[in-house]
């Protein structure tokens, strides 16, 4: 009917005067003059645009915009609320956090098992003191521990804390054995005699420190940790002299000069690896952050272990035989577990950096046993690197310039003969003698030419190694006081097959070293192995 009533000719504005003075003019309207036939609409008009265009009705209001909205509106009634925590997870200062999408925006709200209210800690007294644990945990590590480190960071700060602590109150104890040593505290003390005497051991020791430091600078890098662990056990040993101050008085400034020296040296030390073993951890170059860690970590430790010496005073103030003899009674004990903690902690430093003994471990593995061992595994085999395990195999392998000594004259000769200007290095045998008995024994040398690179080098030990393999394994495995060598003729083929094979294989076992997280950029070497030849083309 609606549309059949759009379709009329009857005039609008007729039909609006009838609209409003006639209320029958409703009927009329609705129905269709006979005379005009109806038509039929593919598409029905909505009755709201019908009166509109048909009627002209309240033309200020717009009927297309109320409806518009009304559907707006009923479409959003019609649509629920969803809210939801979104898949990420922020996480600050001991804190976390996720996103979550209430409906009408996004918000960061915190995880409940990270956060704690007073609230909460009446209401389940367990759960929240778990929770307030996790909370102090988290804030310690945060405090004490950087944010990425290698995984055995942890172990070797536990073995430190329990180095530092013992260490730190032996000091506490040797330093008021000291003062008691120079009359401080006695009638009888000249503190003009105790100042001099303080000031020349500190000068002294502080001038073995550059001697020192400055003769074994290469050595902090190529043997740290044997190093690092013997000038600990001088450490303690220091510690002991000072013990001895209250005892001998009068000798006070040669027992404290010769104490503060080996401190001295000892605390060079640990200044110079400290370094290297810091950066060993430091996985995202953070070595700046574990380093600050360190430093922390050393005052908290060292506070505690004062606050043991300052509570074994206590507990003894009454008895002062007893006290005096305090010092004598702790220190093998605080000195044992000290060094104890040294050893295990330096276990857990796995150095990424090459040495000559590091390289030919890595290589004898490869050959032998067809795999690369990680940083971990050669510094459980390494140990702290004693100087008296070295030279004790078959066929010892050194790098430096050939022994007049110890050499073979005629084999010397023309292995030198035979190089060219291409080669960076030479590969010659030596007899040399070792130990209380002085036997005869045999050895391979590898002279590096200067210029030599780290794949020369590299290239170098892998070679001697090849012969080494092929020395042991043959007809001169069993060593005698005679020579084993082979002839000339064999002693060349031996040379050029084993420098094939190393060409060969040298980029393949470069490329695994990379794969397990050896720094494969430079070999630290002694000052002896960094010895070179010089190459004269006559």
């Amino acid at each position: 009917m609606q549309s059949s009533l759009c379709a009329t000719s009857i005039n609008s504005t007729h039909c609006h005067h009838s609209w409003a003075s006639s209320p029958n003019a409703k009927i009329s309207l609705i129905e269709p003059a006979k005379t005009v036939k109806p038509i039929t609409l593919v598409k029905p008009l909505r009755v709201v645009s019908s009166l509109k265009s048909s009627f002209n009705f309240h033309k200020d209001f717009d009927f297309e915009k109320e409806d518009h909205q009304n559907h707006k509106n009923q479409q959003e009634q019609e649509q629920p609320t969803n809210s939801y925590h979104l898949p990420i997870v922020i996480r600050s200062s001991g804190s976390a956090s996720r996103y979550f999408w209430d409906g009408n925006g996004l918000k960061l709200v915190s995880i409940h098992e990270n956060s704690f209210s007073l609230w909460d800690f009446c209401l389940d007294f367990d759960d929240a003191v778990r929770r307030l644990v996790r909370i102090c945990n988290s804030a310690l590590r945060n405090f004490f521990l950087p944010r990425e480190v290698s995984g055995n960071y942890l172990e070797y700060v536990k073995w430190k804390l329990l180095h530092r602590v013992f260490s730190s109150a032996l000091q506490v104890l040797a330093t008021q054995a000291m003062f008691r040593a120079i009359g401080i505290g006695y009638k009888r003390s000249l503190p003009s005699a105790a100042a001099l005497n303080w000031v020349l051991k500190d000068g002294l020791g502080r001038l073995s420190r550059c001697i020192y430091t400055a003769s074994l600078a290469s050595a902090f890098d190529t043997n740290l940790k044997r190093v690092r662990f013997s000038t600990s056990v001088l450490f303690s040993l220091s510690i002991g002299v000072e013990l001895l101050t209250p005892l001998f008085p009068s000798y006070f400034l040669l027992l404290a000069s010769v104490a503060n020296i080996a401190k001295q040296i000892s605390l060079a030390c640990y200044l110079a690896t400290g370094t290297a073993v810091h950066r060993s951890f430091a996985v995202a170059d953070n070595l700046g952050e574990v380093s600050a860690k360190a430093q922390i970590q050393t005052v908290c430790f060292d506070n505690l272990g004062l606050v043991l010496a300052v509570l074994l005073n206590i507990m003894l103030r009454n008895n002062q035989r007893v006290q005096a003899a305090l010092p004598f009674v702790v220190y093998p004990i605080f000195s044992a577990i000290d060094l104890f903690g040294i050893y295990q902690g330096l276990k857990h430093v796995h150095l990424q950096t090459l040495t000559k003994d590091r390289l030919e471990i890595i290589i004898n593995a490869w050959i032998h046993q067809k795999y690369i061992p990680s940083p971990a595994d050669i510094s459980r085999e390494e140990g702290i690197n004693c100087s008296w395990r070295k030279g004790r195999e078959l066929w010892p392998i050194r790098i430096g310039c050939l022994n007049v000594r110890g050499q073979l004259p005629q084999l010397a000769m023309l292995t030198m003969q035979a190089l060219k200007d291409e080669d960076f290095y030479f590969i010659c045998m030596e007899r040399f003698s070792k130990g209380l008995s002085r036997i005869d024994r045999h050895g391979i040398v590898l002279s590096i030419r200067e210029g030599a690179c780290y794949s020369d080098v590299m290239t170098g030990l892998l070679q001697a190694c090849y012969i080494r393999k092929h020395l042991v394994s043959g007809r001169n495995s069993v060593e005698s006081a005679e020579c084993p060598y082979p002839h000339s003729q064999e002693w060349f083929k031996l040379i050029d097959d084993s420098k094939k094979l190393a060409k060969l294989n040298v980029n393949i076992l470069n490329e695994e070293m990379l794969a397990v997280g050896w720094a494969c950029k430079n070999i630290l070497l002694t000052a002896q192995e960094q010895a070179r030849y010089s190459f004269v083309a006559d």
